[in-house]
């Protein structure tokens, strides 16, 4: 399991929770080179290794590593590695707050996070996870993350970022949380990255997209997505076809404005899923009716053309639903690499 040479004067990184690598794609472009990536599912696992053959991608459900001594299994000297990441699902802990630290988050994928940064040590962190974290409990898993955290001995930031705002043609919200440690937070300054002026639309990444595999949908479908036109949604349509389609959704309140949800080359994408079509959140391409495909929606993610992802057509959706916009990662990781690298320089 250990990990591989890094250059000299490399920057470094461990990352969990890894996925079809979003996240460590961002963070290797902004010049941190990642010593070990651990994923437990197969089919990312597969992603990250086709694409990254030299990366010590270790697939294995994390809660088996996390007993040992790290430092040892990972041929990393306490405090030397210089960021821990990743994005651990967040599984609700709604007892959290009680004051035992570490073990307020037990039984959750987060506490393994926060058992790598204890036994690591690492300089910086970065943590992302859902915005709706910030609200679970009325606060209080957040706040009990940020605890262990502090706990642990780490200066703290946190904010709510849109990918939208970083080169990315998408609506994306995320929670970052990035940290310092404590004996080093007056050397390593880490700041969040300014957002961009420009903020992109489908038009400018929905070109020459390479043909991949791709969902479609039923003829019935396909036809009412005809009528809507790009940029509209079931209000766009004659109602007596909507509420036929919509069934008892038509009753139900709010606007429902992704249901026949159409996009519009001249917005950017509303946050890519999981799954090509869900019906209260549809995303239908604008000059086609059908869902975009995997390498469309990889498009909208960042990925590189030549990215591939493993499995099946299904697999493949997820991973890429699933995946940390590589543009925001690598605007995040550089603003760190940039914190490192000053220190390193002596300010």
């Amino acid at each position: 399991m250990g990990a591989q040479a890094k250059e000299p004067n490399q920057f470094t990184a461990v990352e969990l929770f890894a996925g079809a690598g979003g996240l460590a794609l961002g963070i290797e472009q902004a010049g941190f080179d990642t010593l070990v990536l651990i994923e437990f599912n197969k089919d990312a696992a597969a992603t990250l290794r086709a694409n990254r053959p030299a990366w010590n991608v270790i697939c294995d459900d994390i809660a088996n590593l996390t007993p040992y001594n790290l430092p040892d299994v990972f041929g990393i000297p306490v405090g030397e590695l210089d960021m821990l990441s990743g994005g651990a699902p967040c599984q609700p802990f709604s007892y959290a707050g009680k004051g035992l630290g570490l073990d307020d988050a037990r039984g959750t994928l987060f506490y393994h996070y926060a058992v790598f940064l204890e036994k690591l040590r690492p300089k910086t962190f970065l943590f992302e996870n859902v915005r709706g974290l910030l609200t679970h409990d009325r606060g209080r898993t957040y706040q009990t993350i940020l605890d262990i955290f502090a706990n642990a001995g780490y200066t703290i930031q946190k904010r709510v970022m849109n990918a939208w705002d970083f080169g990315v043609a998408q609506k994306r919200e995320r929670l970052i949380t990035i940290g310092v440690r404590n004996d080093l937070a007056d050397k390593i300054k880490l700041a969040f990255p300014t957002e961009h002026k420009h903020k992109p639309v489908l038009r400018e990444v929905l070109s020459d997209v390479p043909p991949s595999v791709g969902a479609e949908y039923s003829e019935h479908k396909r036809k009412i997505f005809e009528l809507v036109p790009a940029g509209g949604y079931w209000r766009d349509i004659p109602p007596d076809i909507a509420k036929k389609y919509m069934k008892s959704c038509w009753n139900m309140g709010g606007g429902r404005t992704g249901i026949l949800r159409r996009m519009s080359l001249d917005e950017p994408s509303l946050a890519v899923l999981t799954s090509p079509s869900q019906k209260q959140t549809e995303r239908c391409h604008p000059l086609e009716a059908r869902p975009f495909t995997v390498r469309e929606n990889a498009r909208i993610q960042c990925f590189p053309d030549d990215w591939q992802f493993c499995g099946s057509v299904g697999s493949q959706y997820k991973q890429v639903g699933n995946a940390v916009p590589v543009n925001l990662a690598y605007e995040i990781a550089k603003q760190i690499h940039k914190g490192l690298e000053e220190a390193r320089c002596g300010g």
